[in-house]
Formats: C-alpha cells, sequence, structure tokens
C-alpha cells in the first residue's frame, strides 16, 4: 500500500523550471505567484521569480505584459494563469 501511495506521489512531481517576470505593486503578479506557489508545493517543479524593475532589458522585453510565466524556457502566460490550460500543460511535461 506505502509503495502504490509513493508511485502516484512521485508520477504528480513534475520536471520543469518555471520563471516568473513580475514587478513590485502588480496586483496581478500576486495572484499569480499565490496560484504557482500553491501549485509547486503539489508538483514540486522549479520556481524563480525575477524583478524586471532592476533589469533594463527585461522592462524592454516584458514592459506592461506582466506576470509573464516562462515553463522550460517558453513564455506560455501573459498576465493571468489559465488553471485549465496550466493542468494540460503540466500533464504533457
Amino acid at each position: 500500500m506505502f509503495s502504490r501511495w509513493c508511485q502516484l506521489w512521485r508520477r504528480t512531481r513534475v520536471q520543469a523550471r518555471v520563471v516568473v517576470y513580475t514587478r513590485a505593486n502588480c496586483p496581478l503578479c500576486d495572484e499569480a505567484a499565490e496560484f504557482l506557489d500553491e501549485e509547486q508545493r503539489h508538483r514540486g517543479f522549479q520556481l524563480e521569480y525575477r524583478d524586471i524593475a532592476n533589469d533594463a532589458e527585461l522592462t524592454r522585453q516584458h514592459g506592461d505584459s506582466i506576470p509573464v510565466v516562462e515553463v522550460n524556457g517558453m513564455v506560455r502566460f501573459r498576465g493571468r494563469i489559465n488553471p485549465v490550460l496550466w493542468k494540460r500543460l503540466m500533464r504533457k511535461i
């Protein structure tokens, strides 16, 4: 029984690297962080936040389209994260 539970638990762990481009005083960024922090606890992917305010190149790239969520090097979401699309993406990884 215990080994079966361990197999199921391991299957929910995702080998992914998620980078969120964000900045202070951004309500959508706070919403995305809350969602992704919870998902990270359940799925175990790498999660990193980068503040674009301190980097001119990132500010130029992303501007007002934040948060930007990158999964394994590909931009997957800008602004709000769609939970249905997120779950589909996580199943594919």
